[in-house]
């Protein structure tokens, strides 16, 4: 037989490299537990970043591949025993693993990017502390039964830590715990938080900068302002005056008000919402013209039109476009009217195509600030990463620890990609994790036997699989 073997060998390296072999090793040490669970960890791992698929598949992977420093026999309930394992040491783990991250975060400054995703679950059944909730999925954009996920990275894209959530929390108050976590594990003095606008409120300003006060360390964050902000900087945005780049700074909430504007976003922004409300117009005159020639005595096919009927339709039409704020039916009138609100439109237009942020950091020019939150879309790649290669979702588990466990499995794997991704760019080798481990994948170590001798040998590699081995700084395989 021919198995696999390039692809979790080279994980395999990354993986001692990093040092998560020791970290794991110590974290779920145990006299009691005859199993190996670093092992069994590892092979979950390297499986959602080869083949993701689910435990029971995991064990048909295991016979298609020669993982290295595996145990001869693997079960199912070795696996979901393993995760119990990585539960029951959780805080261990990830401390741990913490410490092996730790030399490749600058201390002097660390850069935190943090966001949220929701992770799609299977099943109806409830069960104790369940954390599977129905709330807003943003992958389907309905609701759905899920749990959220926070990541938190360095502006390298090093995935630092992550978060599990009840699937219906509310984003503002994860921000707190998720940054005592950062401060306790990576003891940087200075930590700049970037964040999207779901995260924001003032309240969580005022907290998030007591906690560093107390600590006795400099934090400082940059966080876009959420839409519904907006009405208290009409005033502000109006007196604003914007430099050759695009850029303006005023104060809010007494701190730096970072405004970047891009003109021909602004202009499309504009001109589709001028079309849109021309459409409704349109179709509002034809409901006029239809009810004033009913009134005048000429009928049509179809059902009688009626004032009411014109009011329904169209209000249904301008909020299903959300356009309420300036399209406005008069149900006072006793015959369909409605009024549009030119000084809505304009204050809507007002904001249009700028990213406003709001920052504390006294030494960042806006064009860092602005270039800083930009990098947080590295983290949403993260999140597709996750859900794409890696497919974290839907899950499948119905207690609590296991899902945790999984979403930590994930987490590692995400690791291991990112670090693949970090050195093939410092080499500048423009090959993407998933392709590398496509291609080493073809390195197969084969078993051959004669009478009651075994010989084993690996395939050819080629020039191509030994420069990714090189670019990935591990080495070979003999």
């Amino acid at each position: 037989p021919a198995r696999a073997y390039g692809d979790v060998f080279a994980l395999h390296e990354l993986w001692k490299d990093l040092g998560f072999d020791r970290a794991l090793g110590r974290a779920l040490r145990s006299g009691k537990r005859k199993l190996d669970v670093e092992a069994l960890v590892r092979a979950m791992v390297f499986n959602r970043l080869c083949d993701p698929t689910s435990k029971l598949g995991c064990l048909r992977w295991l016979d298609t591949v020669a993982m290295p420093a595996m145990p001869d026999s693997v079960t199912h309930q070795h696996l979901l025993r393993a995760m119990d394992a990585l539960m029951d040491h959780a805080d261990a783990v990830e401390e741990a693993l913490a410490r092996q991250i730790r030399p490749l975060v600058d201390n002097d400054l660390a850069v935190v990017f943090y966001d949220l995703t929701t992770v799609r679950i299977h099943g109806a059944a409830e069960v104790a502390d369940d954390i599977r909730a129905f709330g807003m999925n943003k992958e389907i954009g309905a609701i759905a039964r899920q749990f959220v996920l926070g990541a938190v990275q360095t502006a390298d894209g090093l995935p630092l830590m992550h978060t599990v959530h009840p699937g219906n929390v509310g984003e503002t108050r994860t921000l707190q715990g998720m940054l005592q976590t950062v401060l306790q594990r990576f003891p940087v003095q200075r930590v700049i938080l970037v964040a999207d606008r779901g995260l924001l409120s003032l309240e969580n300003i005022g907290e998030l900068t007591a906690l560093a006060d107390r600590g006795g360390r400099k934090l400082e964050f940059i966080l876009a302002v959420p839409a519904r902000r907006y009405a208290d900087l009409v005033e502000t945005f109006q007196a604003l005056g914007f430099s050759d780049e695009g850029l303006a700074e005023a104060s809010f909430a007494g701190h730096r008000l970072i405004v970047a504007h891009d003109p021909i976003r602004a202009a499309d922004q504009s001109d589709r919402r001028r079309a849109r409300i021309a459409e409704l117009e349109a179709q509002a005159g034809k409901m006029v013209a239809k009810l004033d020639a009913q009134d005048g005595g000429q009928t049509a096919r179809g059902r009688r039109a009626s004032d009411r009927g014109a009011y329904s339709r169209f209000a249904r039409a301008v909020a299903e476009a959300e356009l309420t704020r300036f399209l406005k039916p008069d149900l006072q009138a006793d015959r369909f009217s409605y009024s549009v609100d030119e000084d809505a439109i304009a204050r809507a237009e007002l904001f249009d195509g700028k990213l406003t942020l709001i920052t504390n950091a006294p030494d960042l020019t806006p064009a860092d600030t602005v270039a800083r939150y930009k990098a947080l879309a590295d983290i949403e790649r993260g999140f597709r990463v996750l859900k794409s290669d890696i497919e974290i979702a839907p899950v499948h588990h119905r207690l609590p620890d296991r899902i945790r466990a999984h979403a930590l499995i994930c987490f590692l794997a995400l690791v291991l990609y990112r670090v693949m991704r970090m050195r093939l760019k410092a080499k500048g080798h423009s090959t993407s994790p998933r392709t590398a481990l496509d291609l080493l994948a073809r390195i197969q170590r084969h078993t051959a036997h004669a009478g009651k001798r075994s010989f084993h040998g690996l395939s050819k590699t080629t020039p191509e699989q030994l420069d990714l081995f090189d670019s990935l700084d591990l080495p070979k395989p003999a």
